[in-house]
């Protein structure tokens, strides 16, 4: 029996907007989400003035290319924060950026890829991190790629500029060296600092479609994005990582997340930590 809703939807309508997630984003989502596509695409139709899902389906469908853009932001999932999963920032401050140091000496580049990076978290804990890791890092050409399917989390991420909330957790001295307190009109909120925005460039990008990048990479952070998707397009996601990292790079994925018999380019050294090895 079908819930009462405020819109027409019906286990029809939501296999075709399944098929087109999938068909768009890669992202395999199960029954189990029929409810949060339902919460999620509730507010577009409203916006719209449509009253049934089949009517939604049919708009996409037609191929309206700024619906489709709204459609993939209210879909895709964008749960972050600063420092989240602690143990991959120690490990890149500790182990990698040490060994990349003196792998990369002559040529003192370093290139790092945070795919997925929602609303910027992710890519300014990167940049806090390298820029505590290395003293001399003016001298090093350094940068941060950081992508999302999602433009409008991408705007954020750009502005970088996020509640106080959001930094309540962190250490005081990380506040103090690397985020500007607003005033007056801006009480509440804090800005990253620029020399963190300086290291990193944001770009829109689909995971599944053609890379415009060629790297090499020597760190990729992909976590908790390829849990949406099924084995085969995961399968296909790790074989164009390891082709895009350098050898011995490393990636780091959610804590839910496991390329057990996926992908066999990769070894495990660590929780969620893998070395590319071919």
């Amino acid at each position: 029996m079908e819930k009462a809703r405020e819109f027409h939807f019906t286990e029809s309508d939501f296999d075709n907007i399944r098929d087109l997630v999938h068909k768009r984003t890669g992202i395999n989502l199960s029954k189990a989400k029929m409810d949060m596509v339902y919460s999620r695409l509730a507010r577009r139709l409203r916006q719209l003035g449509i009253e049934r899902f089949s009517d939604y389906t049919r708009l996409l469908d037609q191929g309206d290319d700024d619906e489709l853009v709204q459609f993939t932001n209210a879909i895709t999932t964008n749960l972050t924060s600063f420092f989240r999963e602690p143990h991959h920032f120690t490990y890149l401050e500790k182990t990698a950026i040490p060994g990349l140091l003196r792998s990369n000496a002559s040529e003192r580049r370093l290139r790092i890829w945070s795919a997925g990076c929602s609303t910027g978290e992710e890519p300014y804990t990167l940049a806090i991190t390298l820029m505590r890791s290395i003293p001399d890092i003016r001298k090093w050409d350094v940068k941060i790629l950081a992508t999302d399917l999602d433009s409008q989390v991408l705007e954020k991420a750009k502005a970088g500029v996020y509640t106080e909330e959001r930094i309540s957790g962190l250490d005081r001295h990380i506040v103090n060296e690397w985020f500007v307190r607003g005033r007056g009109d801006k009480a509440g909120q804090v800005k990253v600092k620029e020399s963190l925005q300086d290291l990193i460039t944001f770009k829109q990008l689909n995971l599944i479609e053609e890379w415009p990048m060629k790297g090499p990479f020597d760190v990729i952070f992909c976590r908790n994005v390829v849990i949406y998707f099924d084995k085969d397009t995961q399968r296909g996601l790790f074989d164009r990582y390891a082709d895009i990292l350098r050898p011995d790079g490393h990636i780091m994925l959610g804590h839910s997340e496991t390329m057990f018999k996926v992908s066999d380019r990769f070894q495990l050294i660590g929780q969620t930590i893998y070395r590319k090895i071919r």
